[in-house]
């Protein structure tokens, strides 16, 4: 409010006394012209001991040598802070009296005002608010004692803690006291005022307005609110050089705005009787109006008491005003800001009362500075407040020349209704004068008028617009221009059309939905228009606000959702971990139900998956005891029998982990719940417990300890993404006992798999790693790889070298590391250097895949794994790469991969580790050829890897399998899978959905010499080996199928899914053929298990019944040829078909699919500990081809799941045109890369846009969020869980009823068609008929028809403007319209109708709905008219006569007339002598005089005949 000072602070010792002295330094600054440097003036000392801000306020708290409180504004001083029950230095304790709590407490009769004013200037006392409620406690003994006041000698002794307006005293004794420093004003209506004033104010002047104004506002026993507004009145005109207590309506005022004035009386009485003075002061005060205008008075019939004027001659002589006072030279500024302040507080409907005690002061102003027009506007506006004749103050003619009339004053006064009217009816218009951050309303409709009515877009973009005028005073200071800035349009957000351009411009500038509530109808009714406009199909990348301000609250939360740090949605289930008993979690139980019982809503598929991969119950174990078996065999058959099931209870976590993944968000006070793996059985009848321990049969050794493994990281792998995770809380899940190891180690993968590990403390890893257990350090290493991918991360690079001698320096001790953990760190490394091409990493794998064995058993062992995680490492690194190597040509990776699949002589081994290699081993005789049953399948999938979806010919041609029969019996059948799958993965875009495609792959010789596995004869043939083409020819289709799954993975392509269900069909037919000898059961099961996988991955996470029921029947299968292998094969089908419980799918980046390669590797072990030809670990690395890809729409106002039609268009691509397809969500969406856009159809929600064409981030975060789509139900409309086929739905009943007529809508229907509370409320205490309704029976049906109208035009927020509407029109028939506002809006909404730019719009939009009901309308309009005329005929045409001649006329009638001015745009009276309408005879002749008044044609005609002396209104 106040100046701009620096202040500084210098400490200066004064050795006279025993404080130091502080000195106030105040340097007082400027802005340059350019902006950039501050220009420092005068530099002020204030002796002070202490010094705070008082931010709030603009001022300074001093604390002075005397010990005196005192507030400055800048350096001027404002005055002394006086504190109740503090004595203060230079003042008597008499005027100690605190400020009475309640008027009752002073019976004393209050100064005068005026006497006050002069008084004040002598001994200034401020009356701070201690933080107590209530000033009357401080007279509390208690009080007293706590803060220790009135001992002697007590003085303050610093000020501290300052926040806004509060500061802390700290006293001599060592007590301290937290006061308020009271503001400038409290009621809106005064800070408005003042800021006005202020304004326009020069700086020393304003500067001594404020100071006196602080000084009266805050005097001890200073105003309560009510009268706050009175005492700004008073203090004000007393500073312009009114005689307030002369002045009529200023003489009532009652200061301590009681309710009754008997409190407060004005003057003290001598007597006790009373005065007939009493009387008349009760009758003419405020109070009294207020009872009078009560609408008890009137129901009551109680008859108005006549006042008598008091004494009006008395008064009416001799009011000059002072003119030597502060204020008198600004006057006419000052009223001009008022109005303006007047104009902005009518776009606010909470501001009425404000309103009402603003225009006083604006018509005694107006008055004495003979502003004629501005009392006629007012007059129009507030006809019951401004009376024709009014008290007049004279200025003498010779003073009114030291009144400084400023340039923006100007005769006409400014109408922000008219101006707004003028642009609709598309008139010229003025530019509208504005205070820069006092009237931001009118400049915000000034704007959006010209945006949306006249189509200017330059209105909002502009710095200075051409529809403001900005008054200003002193340069334009800096603050001023930041607001400019503030409402100049930013394009950040996608905008088409005006409607649109508005919304976002609106919400740029801070404009909310309360803002809107807030302008009367009229005025906002086209923002509201272009609101409906937007509401239909807005952007979705639109920000929340704006969203918020069209309504569409399912918008906005998504973008709210949107910017919130990922956390748990909507959708993650609560269910608290110690619901169910212990022994029933089966790890399942944190599914979301919900959703999936939307998913797959017509059958109980998910409980069966759930049953097929519970490994915490017992096996049933059957076996049937004949008579021939002893006891003790019968137990050894049944310990047998629960070995073979056991093989598939181990193989069972992988599955549950793809079915269960990212479903949790863990506890982090509980250690996460492993369920148990369950190896015992149960025999019926008895239900005798089976157990493997009892010492009757041999168990292989470590049988369980990798599916131990397998089951910590299934359990691990539930923890979602997003879940809030630490150190510590990895750390406290570490079991205490040793036989759980394994677990833990599995619980660290899955932690790396789901990006978790990352937070795990670098020591607590080295700290696992020194234990030296080998499943803890492959858990870990894979997982910090796996949570590193592609990151090329040093430290992690560290880490994992240290577990591969090949990375090691030559000269490095040896470090005994088991075979598996070198295995899992060259997978690491092959993660972490993911796509990166890097030549060392490359180089050393190259080698690795061809590490010879060594002398004393080194690398003798399951050397097939680590070569193929060498191929697999080789293959990620270089990615898709292809013939792009940079800087590894002379490498020759291709020509070594390929001599590695076919063979032939040993390379001389380059590099630093050849002298290690040598000595030859002891054990394994080579010699210098390569043994490519070691080296093939790595060199083929790194080649597949390094070529993926480069259709690389020359390469794949390597690859094809072989023609000649000779050449069939060199390579192995399972390897053929591999290179037929190689070869496909390379030629990407040649791979086709259909078993043609397939059998393409298969060689001539193969096609052609291949025997049916259903004829019962051989044929015979000494030069084909039968068995060799028979595998060769299985091989080559399970490598074909396995492609296409790949090709596929997560589409669920038609034709894909028919073409392998029926290879895996014919695989199960082959196995059960009379000649599946001849292949080998074990082939057949093995490409039966890699077709079935094919299928999973096609049909991943959409729990296709066809693909559950291949699992569920060999499930089923156990004993025979079915090891743990084929379990964990068929599982991992089953997990990978309800993937994430439905929310995931299957990526074809080319990242996912090195990682599929390495989980889906086509050769399963053959029982529960074999790492021989592949890490079992590595089965867990689908994870990172998993994407969760469900959308699930939400009801914004239930928070519920619940269907919705989706509309998807694919981009066009090489094999199909853009099309689209329509699916009902919730579904798994296409991978994101196809698609062009997503749209939620209506017509039973509201549509909504996703355009994937500028970017999917915006799509891949909701996805990221549980898929939570938020959606908003139409009004009329039912969710399609209610209402299937949509027959129930409003609009539908009205059709089907043949009737449109509102009387078929029954008000307590509408719960069904809405949520809005509101709506419902008005329902039910509006539109509910009740016994003997009588005349109310009209209102209902209005009210039903109305709010039938808003919900099916889906325009809720109109009811309250059709029923302000309803109700201005009833009064005006009543003849009780004391103000004109409601009018007015009527008349904005009419000529916004009939606006050119609004009927464009409907042609532009034909199928647009009706923002208003279009019969409404029409009917409001004769309504008005037919009361107005009726009125003139009944004797207003006298009074309108009167009127235009400047004549008196009655009180009674000063309503009606203002309503018939304000609705027929009738001229002031000043304006008929300009057109000289003296001796006008017809009609034609008015018509072209009135034509410059822009006075309307129909008002015209009701004013002709008073114009032209015929006496007959021509009324039509």
């Amino acid at each position: 409010m106040w100046a701009k000072v620096l202040v500084l602070f210098r400490r200066v010792p004064v050795p006279v006394t025993e404080w130091n002295t502080w000195f106030k330094c105040c340097v007082k600054f400027q802005e340059s012209n350019d902006k950039a440097q501050l220009i420092f003036g005068s530099v002020t000392n204030i002796q002070a001991k202490d010094a705070a801000p008082v931010e709030k306020i603009d001022t300074m708290l001093i604390l002075e040598c005397g010990g005196n409180l005192v507030l400055y504004t800048g350096v001027v001083r404002v005055g002394k802070v006086f504190i109740p029950g503090l004595p203060a230095p230079s003042l008597t304790m008499s005027n100690t009296m605190p400020r009475p709590s309640t008027p009752l407490d002073s019976i004393s009769t209050p100064k005068p005002l005026s006497k006050l004013l002069t008084s004040l200037d002598e001994v200034v006392l401020l009356s701070p608010v201690p933080e107590l409620r209530d000033s009357s406690k401080l007279h509390d003994s208690l009080y007293n004692e706590d803060c220790t006041f009135q001992q002697l000698g007590t003085y303050i002794h610093s000020i501290r803690d300052p926040v806004h307006n509060r500061v802390t005293l700290e006293l001599s004794n060592g007590s301290m006291v937290r006061i308020t420093i009271p503001e400038i004003a409290t009621s809106e209506l005064v800070r408005t005022c003042l800021q006005a004033i202020k304004f326009i104010l020069p700086k020393e002047v304003a500067v001594q307005m404020l100071v006196k104004w602080y000084n009266v506002h805050s005097a001890p026993g200073g105003p309560s609110y009510h009268s706050e507004w009175n005492l700004f009145v008073t203090c004000l005109m007393n500073m312009m050089g009114y005689n307030t207590d002369r002045l009529a309506w200023t003489r009532n005022f009652d200061f301590e705005g009681s309710l009754s004035p008997v409190i407060a009386p004005k003057k003290a009485r001598p007597s006790e009787t009373g005065s007939d003075d009493d009387w008349e002061y009760l009758l003419n005060s405020d109070y009294h109006q207020n009872v009078e205008s009560h609408l008890l008075t009137r129901s009551l019939c109680l008859s108005p008491l006549e006042v008598s004027q008091m004494k009006d001659e008395e008064f009416s002589q001799n009011l000059s005003l002072d003119s030597s006072t502060l204020l008198f030279t600004h006057i006419p500024a000052i009223f001009f800001v008022l109005h303006l302040v007047y104009e902005e507080l009518k776009l606010n409907t909470l501001m009425g009362e404000g309103i009402r005690s603003l225009v006083d002061l604006l018509v005694q102003l107006a008055r004495d500075l003979k502003l004629g027009p501005y009392v006629d506007h007012y007059y129009r506006d507030y006809p019951a407040l401004v009376r024709t004749t009014g008290q007049v103050c004279t200025i003498d003619q010779g003073q009114t020349g030291f009144m400084h009339h400023p340039s923006f004053f100007t005769s006409e006064p400014p109408s922000i209704y008219q101006w707004v009217s003028s642009c609709l009816k598309g008139e010229g218009i003025p530019p509208y004068p504005y205070l820069p951050g006092i009237c931001e309303r009118s400049k915000l409709i000034v704007l959006s008028m010209a945006l949306y009515i006249l189509g200017d877009e330059s209105s909002v973009s502009d710095e200075a617009s051409q529809y403001l005028s900005r008054i200003t005073i002193a340069p334009q200071n800096l603050q001023a221009e930041q607001e400019e800035n503030r409402f100049s349009f930013r394009h950040s957000t996608s905008v088409s059309s005006l409607a649109e351009r508005l919304v976002v411009w609106m919400t740029n500038v801070g404009f909310t939905l309360r803002d809107l509530e807030t302008l009367p109808f009229g005025i906002a009714l086209p923002i509201r228009d272009a609101i409906y406009h937007c509401r239909e199909q807005p952007a979705s990348d639109w920000p929340e606000a704006v969203c918020l301000l069209i309504g569409r609250q399912d918008l906005s939360k998504q973008a709210c959702e949107g910017n919130l740090p990922k956390g748990k949605s909507v959708l993650s289930s609560d269910v608290p971990s110690g619901t169910e008993a212990e022994e029933e979690d089966d790890g399942m139980n944190d599914m979301n139900q919900e959703v999936m019982s939307l998913i797959w809503s017509e059958d109980l598929r998910v409980q069966d998956v759930r049953r097929l991969l519970q490994s915490a119950h017992p096996v049933r174990v059957n076996v049937v005891q004949y008579p021939e078996l002893s006891d003790h065999e019968f137990i050894e058959e049944k310990e047998n029998r629960l070995l073979q099931l056991c093989q598939r209870t181990m193989a069972l976590p992988v599955g549950r982990g793809m079915f269960t993944l990212f479903s949790y968000h863990p506890v982090p006070t509980e250690p996460l719940p492993i369920p148990k793996l369950n190896l015992t059985g149960r025999a019926p009848p008895r239900n005798t417990t089976v157990d493997l321990n009892s010492g009757n049969i041999d168990v292989p050794p470590n049988m369980t300890s990798w599916a131990s493994f397998h089951n910590g990281v299934a359990a691990g792998l539930k923890i979602a993404p997003a879940s809030q995770i630490d150190s510590a809380w990895i750390v406290y899940n570490k079991p205490k006992h040793a036989e759980l190891a394994n677990e833990y180690a599995g619980f660290l993968m899955a932690l790396g798999l789901n990006g978790h590990l990352t937070k795990l403390a670098t020591l607590n890893i080295h700290d696992y790693l020194t234990k030296g257990h080998e499943m803890t350090s492959i858990g870990l290493l894979l997982g910090v790889s796996a949570a590193k991918l592609g990151t090329m991360d040093m430290s992690i690079t560290r880490l994992l070298s240290i577990h591969i001698p090949a990375l090691l320096p030559p000269t490095s001790t040896e470090l005994d590391v088991p075979h598996n953990v070198q295995v899992a760190a060259v997978v690491g490394i092959g993660l972490v250097y993911q796509g990166t091409a890097h030549r060392h990493t490359a180089e050393v794998l190259l080698a690795e895949i061809g590490r010879p064995p060594g002398p004393e058993m080194e690398y003798c062992t399951d050397r097939e794994s680590y070569s193929l995680a060498a191929g697999l490492a080789l293959g990620m690194v270089c990615l898709g790469h292809g013939s792009n190597l940079i800087g590894m040509s002379d490498l020759n990776v291709p020509e070594q991969l390929y001599q590695y699949m076919v063979g032939g002589h040993r390379r001389f081994q380059a590099g630093m580790h050849r002298e290690k290699h040598k000595s030859p081993s002891y054990q394994i005789k080579e010699g210098d050829t390569i043994n490519v049953d070691v080296t093939c399948p790595g060199a083929t999938l790194a080649l597949a890897m390094i070529y993926l979806k480069t259709n690389n010919r020359s390469i794949a041609d390597w690859l094809r399998a072989p023609d000649t029969m000779y050449l069939l019996d060199f390579v192995k059948p399972e390897f053929l899978l591999l290179r037929t799958l190689a070869r496909c993965l390379i030629l990407w875009d040649d791979i086709l959905p259909n078993s043609k495609w397939v059998d393409s792959n298969v060689p001539q010789i193969i096609r052609e010499n291949s025997i049916s596995l259903s004829e019962i004869e051989l044929p015979c043939s000494e030069d084909l080996n039968l068995e060799t083409l028979s595998q060769a020819h299985v091989y080559i289709i399970a490598g074909a199928c396995l492609s296409l799954g790949f090709r596929f993975a997560g589409s669920e392509n038609l034709s894909a899914f028919n073409c392998l269900h029926k290879f895996a069909k014919d695989f199960m037919t082959y196995l059960s053929a009379p000649n599946a000898s001849v292949t080998g059961p074990y082939n057949l099961e093995t490409c039966l298990s890699v077709v079935l996988l094919s299928l999973a991955m096609v049909m991943a996470g959409s729990g296709n019944l066809k693909v559950l029921q291949l699992c569920r029947f060999l499930h089923m299968k156990t004993g025979g040829e079915m090891n743990y292998g084929f379990h964990l094969a068929h599982h991992m089908a089953l997990g990978l078909l309800f993937l994430g419980g439905g929310r995931y799918s299957l990526s074809t980046s080319n990242s996912s699919i090195a990682a599929l390669l390495c989980a889906l590797y086509p050769h399963f072990p053959a029982h529960s500990t074999d790492n021989r030809y592949h890490l079992q670990a590595l089965r867990h690395l689908y994870v990172l081809a998993a994407e969760p890809r469900l959308l699930v729409p939400v009801d914004v106002d239930t928070d519920m799941p619940c269907y919705a039609l989706l509309e998807v268009t694919y981009k066009g691509t090489q094999w199909y045109e853009q099309t689209k397809e329509e699916l009902m969500a919730p579904t798994l969406l296409p991978e994101l890369h196809l698609l062009k856009q997503i749209k939620v159809k209506g017509p039973r929600y509201w549509e909504l846009l996703i355009d994937l064409s500028k970017g999917t981030q915006h799509l891949k975060s909701i996805l990221s969020k549980d898929g939570v789509l938020y959606v908003k139900l139409r009004a009329g409309q039912l969710s399609y869980k209610e209402d299937p086929m949509g027959w129930q739905s409003l609009l539908a009943q009205t059709v089907a009823n043949r009737n449109s007529e509102a009387r078929a809508f029954k008000p307590e229907t509408i719960s069904a068609f809405t949520s809005d509370p509101a709506l419902l409320s008005f329902a039910e205490y509006f539109c509910k008929p009740t016994v003997n309704m009588g005349q109310k029976q009209e209102i209902l049906d209005l009210f039903s028809s109305v709010l039938y109208e808003c919900v099916t035009q889906e325009t809720p927020e109109m009811l309250p403007a059709y029923i302000a509407m309803d109700q201005a029109i009833r009064r005006l028939g009543r003849k009780e319209m004391s103000e004109t506002s409601e009018l007015w809006q009527i008349k904005l909404v009419l000529e916004f109708f009939s606006s050119r730019s609004h009927q464009e719009r409907l042609q532009n939009h034909p199928s647009r709905g009706l923002f208003m009901n279009s019969e409404f309308l029409p009917v409001v309009k004769c309504t008005i008219d037919n009361s107005l005329d009726r009125w003139l005929q009944a004797g207003g045409n006298v009074c309108v006569q009167a009127y235009l001649s400047r004549q008196p006329f009655e009180e009674s009638q000063l309503s009606m007339l203002a309503c018939f001015l304000v609705y027929h745009s009738v001229p002031a009276p000043r304006h008929l002598p300009s057109i000289g309408l003296e001796g006008s005879t017809s009609f034609a002749e008015l018509l072209f005089k009135f034509k410059q008044l822009k006075m309307p044609v129909r008002a015209l005609l009701r004013l002709a005949p008073l114009l032209l002396g015929n006496p007959q209104p021509m009324v039509m």
